[in-house]
C-alpha cells in the first residue's frame, strides 16, 4: 500500500470548464448544483433513511424490508436483508400493463448489420420461456450458471432467466480462454454453462462452444450437468450426448409464462470474476436489492434517462458495464436500448456513427479506448470521421473503462456531441456495482478528464496509507469511507482475501480501499483519477501515476494518437518510466525514431516536469488489446523488463503486436 500513498499531482492543471447548458438544467432530474447538493445534504444527514427511501420508491418489494442496513458484521455489510423481490420482475413484469409494455427494449444490431428489435412483453416471454427450460434441467434457487455467449438478446436473456429463478448467474467475457474458464466453472461450482457455437465479430466466426469443451475437458468441472448452445451461426459444433443441448431443444413446449422467485435482498445475483493481483482470479459477489436499486437510480441519475430515450452502452455482457448499463439497468428504467454485436472498425471505422444515425440515439456511453482509436482513424481517413453522420439526436454522451485523457474529451465533446451534450464521465469498478464518481449531465461543470464528484450517498476521500485524509491538491488512495447498497459482498467463497483486499486493518477494517490513486483539485475539488496504486510509479524517490504520463503524451496533439505507460527495474532510478505510443502518422524506424522521442521526451518535461520523462519510448502500429478494447498493460510490463510473454494471451484482439513491440526497442 505504501507505494500508492502520494501519487503526486500533475502539474498538468485543466482550465476549461463547461457548465451545462440551462435548457440542459432546466429538463435534468437533478436540476442544477442546488439539486445535486440537497441530495447529498439529505444522504448525509440521515444515510438509512436516503437509502430506505429510494429503495422503495424504485424497487418493488414482494415482502417489503424492514432493516435498511445492517452492519454488526462489517465489512461484511447487509442491506435490506430482511425484504424480498426479483431483479427480472423489476426489470420486465413491472412494466406489463403499462406503456412500457409494446416498447422496444432491445434494438439488436447484428455484426452483419440486421437489426432485430424485442419489445418488453417479447421479451418477458422470451426470459419466462428459457427460465423454465432451465428449471426444467434441474437448475435450481441458488444454483451457479456460468454464461459464455456473445452480445445479443439472447444472452440477456440467459442473465435475466437465472435471476428470474433465483439461480446465481457469472458471466464470462466470450474473449477468454478455455482455462479461463475452466477455472471459473470450478471456483463458482456451476452445474450448467450456456454458450453459442460461436461469436460474429468483424465479419468473422469465431468459436466459444469449442472453447467451452476444452475448458470441461481440463478436469475439476464435475459439478457441470449441462451445456446449453445457442446455434448463432449455421456452422456444425461438436455435441456431447446426454450433456450437451441446443436452445431450440430445450425451449420446445416450455410455457412462455414463468412466476418470479422471490429471493432475500441479499441473495447473490451474481458472481462477476475479475483479475487480481496474485493471478488467481476473484470472485466479486454482488446481492439482488443494493445492486439492482443501484443500477436503477443511477440510469436516471447519470444518464438523466427519459421515456423517449434510445440509449446505447457498447460494453460487452462479459464485464461489469455490461450487466449494470446492459442487462440490468437500462430494463429496470424501462428504457430503448442498442445492443450491437460487432465492433467500431467494421466494416469501418465509422460504424458507431453510423448506428447512432441509424437508430437515434439519444444517450451514447462507450470507453476512452474505443474514442481514441477512432479519433486515430478519422485523422487518416475523413471518409469515416464523424462529421459524415446526422448525430443531432444525441443529448448525453458518457465515457467509462479508465480515464479519459483531456485531449480525446475535448474531441468527444467537440466532433460527436456537437459541443451541446454533456460528457458523464464516470469512475466506478466491478466492486461497485454502479457509478460512484461522476457528473450528473444537468448539474455539473465539466472538466475535462476529470470525473468530478461523488454521487450523493457515496462518501469518497482521498487519504494516505495510514488512512488520514489529504488536502485539495494532494494526491493519495482513493477510499469510500461508508457502505453503500450496491458495493460488493464478499470474494465468492474467500472472505478473508475479500477483507484484505478491500477492508484492510490499515484503514481501520470498515473503509472501502478502491485500490486507486486519485488528487482532488484545488478549486473545486474535483476527483482525478491518477491510475491503479500498482500502477503508479517510483523514479527517484518521486511517486506518480502512469495515466499522468500517459495524458501529457497524448495531449500532443499534432504527433500522438495513443499511448501506454508502464514501469520497469532500474538500477540508477529504482524504477523507470517506458512509454509505447502510437503515432498519427506511420511508425518511425532508426534515426527518425530517435529524434521523435527526444521530441516526446522534451514534451513531458515541459507538462509534468523533467522527472517524468520517459527512459524508454518504443513506437508500434497499435497496442495490445483485449477484444473488448482494453490495453493489456501487464503485457507491457514484460516486453518492458525484455521478459519472455509466459501469460494467456488469448483474449489479445492483435497478438501479433507483441513481437513488434518487443523488437522496437
Amino acid at each position: 500500500m505504501s507505494a500508492s500513498s502520494n501519487a503526486i499531482e500533475s502539474v498538468l492543471v485543466e482550465n476549461r470548464v463547461f457548465p451545462p447548458a440551462d435548457s440542459v438544467v432546466k429538463a435534468a432530474r437533478v436540476s442544477g448544483m442546488a439539486g445535486y447538493e440537497a441530495l447529498c445534504a439529505e444522504a448525509n444527514k440521515d444515510p438509512e433513511g436516503f437509502w430506505a427511501r429510494l429503495a422503495r420508491e424504485h424497487l418493488q418489494w414482494t415482502k417489503p424490508f424492514t432493516q435498511t442496513l445492517d452492519e454488526s458484521k462489517a465489512p461484511f455489510y447487509q442491506w435490506f436483508a430482511d425484504g424480498e423481490l426479483n431483479a427480472s420482475a423489476n426489470c420486465l413484469d413491472k412494466h406489463m400493463g403499462t406503456p412500457v409494455e409494446n416498447k422496444a427494449a432491445i434494438l439488436f444490431e447484428a455484426d452483419d448489420g440486421t437489426v432485430t428489435q424485442v419489445t418488453y412483453r417479447q421479451l418477458l416471454e422470451r426470459v419466462s420461456q428459457f427460465a423454465n427450460a432451465l428449471k426444467a434441467h434441474g437448475v435450481q434457487q441458488g444454483d451457479r450458471v456460468l454464461i459464455y455467449m456473445p452480445m445479443g438478446v439472447e444472452g440477456v436473456v440467459a442473465m435475466q432467466a437465472c435471476a428470474r429463478i433465483g439461480a446465481t448467474h457469472s458471466v464470462v467475457f466470450g474473449g477468454f480462454s478455455a482455462k479461463a474458464l475452466n477455472e471459473r466453472i470450478i471456483d463458482a461450482g456451476a452445474v450448467a454453462v450456456i454458450t453459442a457455437n460461436y461469436q460474429l465479430r468483424g465479419g468473422k466466426e469465431l468459436p466459444l462452444k469449442a472453447i467451452v469443451d476444452e475448458g470441461l475437458s481440463m478436469g475439476g468441472c464435475d459439478s457441470i450437468k449441462n451445456v446449453f448452445v445457442y446455434q448463432r451461426t449455421a456452422t456444425a459444433c461438436d455435441m456431447v450426448a446426454g450433456r450437451d443441448k441446443t436452445f431450440s431443444e430445450i425451449l420446445a413446449g416450455q410455457s412462455t409464462e414463468c412466476p418470479p422467485t422471490p429471493v432475500g435482498a441479499e441473495h447473490p445475483l451474481f458472481i462477476l470474476y475479475t483479475s487480481g493481483s496474485t493471478g488467481k482470479p476473484k470472485g466479486v459477489q454482488h446481492s439482488t436489492g443494493g445492486y439492482l436499486l443501484w443500477a436503477k437510480v443511477t440510469m436516471e441519475w447519470t444518464f438523466d434517462i427519459r421515456p423517449d430515450d434510445v440509449f446505447w452502452c457498447t460494453a460487452d455482457i462479459g464485464w461489469i458495464t455490461g450487466h449494470t448499463y446492459v442487462a440490468y439497468g437500462p430494463l429496470a428504467a424501462g428504457a430503448t436500448q442498442v445492443v450491437f454485436e460487432g465492433v467500431p472498425t467494421y466494416p469501418n471505422a465509422g460504424r458507431f456513427w453510423q448506428m447512432i444515425e441509424r437508430h437515434k440515439v439519444t444517450v451514447f456511453y462507450t470507453a476512452p479506448t474505443a474514442i481514441r482509436s477512432l479519433i486515430k482513424a478519422a485523422d487518416s481517413d475523413e471518409s469515416v470521421h464523424p462529421k459524415n453522420w446526422d448525430l443531432s439526436s444525441l443529448r448525453i454522451l458518457g465515457s467509462v473503462g479508465e480515464p479519459i485523457n483531456p485531449e480525446a474529451w475535448m474531441w468527444y465533446y467537440r466532433h460527436v456531441g456537437g459541443e451541446r451534450c454533456p460528457i458523464v464521465d464516470t469512475f466506478w469498478q466491478t466492486e461497485n456495482g454502479g457509478h460512484v464518481i461522476t457528473p450528473l449531465p444537468g448539474a455539473t461543470p465539466l472538466v475535462p478528464g476529470s470525473c468530478t464528484l461523488p454521487l450523493p450517498g457515496i462518501q469518497a476521500a482521498i487519504v494516505d496509507e495510514t488512512g488520514k485524509d489529504l488536502p485539495n491538491g494532494a494526491g493519495g488512495m482513493l477510499v469510500i469511507k461508508r457502505p453503500w447498497p450496491s458495493m460488493i459482498r464478499t470474494i465468492w467463497g474467500d472472505p478473508e482475501r475479500f477483507k484484505k483486499s478491500y477492508f484492510p486493518e490499515e484503514l481501520g477494517g470498515t473503509t472501502y480501499l478502491a485500490g486507486d490513486g486519485a488528487v482532488r483539485s484545488a478549486d473545486r475539488g474535483y476527483f482525478r483519477i491518477t491510475g491503479r496504486i500498482d500502477d503508479v510509479l517510483n523514479v527517484s524517490g518521486h511517486r506518480m501515476g502512469t495515466m499522468e504520463i500517459e495524458s501529457a503524451l497524448v495531449a500532443k496533439t499534432d504527433l500522438v494518437a495513443e499511448a501506454a505507460v508502464v514501469g520497469r527495474p532500474d538500477d540508477l532510478t529504482g524504477e523507470a518510466i517506458c512509454a509505447f505510443v502510437v503515432l498519427k502518422r506511420s511508425r518511425p524506424t532508426g534515426e527518425e525514431a530517435k529524434q521523435i522521442a527526444t521530441e516526446l521526451r522534451n514534451w513531458v518535461a515541459k507538462e509534468i516536469g523533467p522527472i517524468a520523462k520517459p527512459k524508454d519510448i518504443r513506437f508500434g502500429d497499435n497496442l495490445p488489446k483485449t477484444r473488448s478494447g482494453k490495453i493489456m498493460r501487464r503485457l507491457l510490463r514484460s516486453i518492458a523488463k525484455g521478459e519472455p510473454i509466459t501469460q494467456d494471451t488469448s483474449t489479445l484482439e492483435n497478438p501479433a503486436i507483441l513481437d513488434q513491440l518487443a523488437q522496437s526497442n
